[in-house]
């Protein structure tokens, strides 16, 4: 991901995240916790998930975001 100005407004930062290619094919992104809760907050961030019918699971100090609405299933 290309340098974020700190002082990027939250809903141009969720924007930008799917709005990426990957998104927009219905692939999958990540991002770090830290950068979701700096930029527009774990219940914004969750609300933009559901209206869009994503996804995300969270891992370490990455939110893993399936940009579709298939099932997830763990495999190990």
């Amino acid at each position: 991901m290309a340098h974020v100005p700190i002082h990027i407004p939250s809903d141009q930062w969720l924007r930008q995240i799917f709005a990426s290619t990957e998104a927009r094919k219905g692939g999958v992104v990540k991002r770090q916790i830290r950068d979701v809760e700096r930029y527009v907050g774990r219940e914004a961030f969750v609300l933009a998930l559901e209206e869009r019918g994503y996804q995300a699971i969270e891992n370490g100090r990455h939110y893993v975001i399936f940009c579709n609405a298939y099932p997830i299933k763990r495999v190990r």
